[in-house]
């Protein structure tokens, strides 16, 4: 009999309801106290968010062979694994659904999303101009199978790519390249595993290489961007960058602009509320004029057909 640990209860997850013969599972969440079956866990599936602690205590463990990360990256976890333990990734697990975000992400705030939902639900109405993805340069930083998949899901899209890898290849461009592509990009993707060498990827020489208001999108949200990048998107110009968002937009580093008011949409354009059902459209001068031309209309044709019942004329 094979002992192994999941983070859920298998009836819980749809495949594994019928476990095969010879496998026994107990659940663990990740916490401090250990199932009873500590000394014949052979394999363990790791939950999102266990602690260095806890990955140290499990890999004691005295029949462990195999720890299962659900991760596409695995390097916040192989410092505390030792050699004899294999350590598996997820690579390709997430594709699809990390590249749907990404996208989404992209096409979202190009085209203000976030800024509509917002109005809608304080029942305003805010116009603005949005951005086409079309046309667009993305710059994909960390190319693997991700990237790949976020790549074949903007092929409909009309926008240029780049490729910037660890690794570099044909078509795929070395991390020492990004200062040169980062001012052509208008949507950085990041997409690197955490490691010391790219923890700090993202600063704030990054931020001054990319083009203003370039469209920055980071697909983990444990990566937060280097002190100096904080500090540089605190400056005047940023538009959308907060510490932590998923998706952001670089400062303006030259010549930068007055940020519209929170309050307000374009530069001090007044927010309108929104049409509900049953409202009808703010009428202008010459939806005015129309109305006035139909109403003159209407009243000539009742005239006629009051003075036709009454056998008089009408000029």
């Amino acid at each position: 009999m094979t002992r192994v640990w999941l983070p859920e209860p298998p009836e819980s997850i749809e495949p594994l309801k019928s476990l095969p013969e010879g496998i026994e599972a107990d659940v663990w969440t990740g916490s401090e106290t250990l199932p009873e079956s500590k000394d014949e866990v052979e394999l363990i599936v790791l939950p999102f968010g266990a602690k260095p602690a806890a990955i140290t205590e499990i890999s004691r463990l005295p029949r462990l062979k195999v720890i299962q990360l659900m991760s596409a990256g695995a390097e916040h976890v192989r410092p505390y694994v030792p050699a004899h333990i294999t350590l598996c990734n997820a690579r390709g697990a997430h594709d699809t659904a990390t590249a749907e975000w990404t996208v989404g992400a992209i096409v979202a705030h190009l085209r203000k999303f976030p800024r509509f939902i917002r109005a809608q639900e304080a029942r305003e109405w805010d116009w603005v101009p949005s951005e086409t993805l079309a046309g667009k340069r993305v710059l994909i930083v960390g190319y693997g199978s991700i990237g790949a998949a976020v790549e074949r899901r903007l092929a409909g899209w009309e926008v240029t790519i780049d490729r910037v890898a660890k690794s570099p290849r044909d078509g795929v461009h070395p991390i020492e390249d990004l200062p040169a592509l980062l001012p052509g990009a208008d949507v950085v993707v990041i997409l690197v595993p955490v490691t010391d060498e790219t923890r700090h990827l993202v600063n704030a020489q990054f931020l001054a290489n990319m083009k203003d208001n370039a469209l920055l999108v980071r697909d983990r949200g444990h990566r937060r961007p280097a002190q100096g990048a904080r500090e540089q998107q605190d400056q005047g110009g940023a538009r959308r960058y907060r510490p932590g968002a998923a998706v952001a937009r670089s400062p303006a580093v030259a010549g930068a602009r007055p940020a519209a008011h929170p309050a307000r949409g374009r530069l001090g354009q007044r927010h309108q509320r929104p049409r509900l059902p049953g409202d009808q459209r703010p009428a202008g001068p010459v939806r005015r004029r129309r109305a006035a031309a139909e109403r003159h209309r209407c009243a000539r044709i009742l005239a006629a057909k009051a003075s036709f019942r009454t056998g008089g004329s009408f000029a």
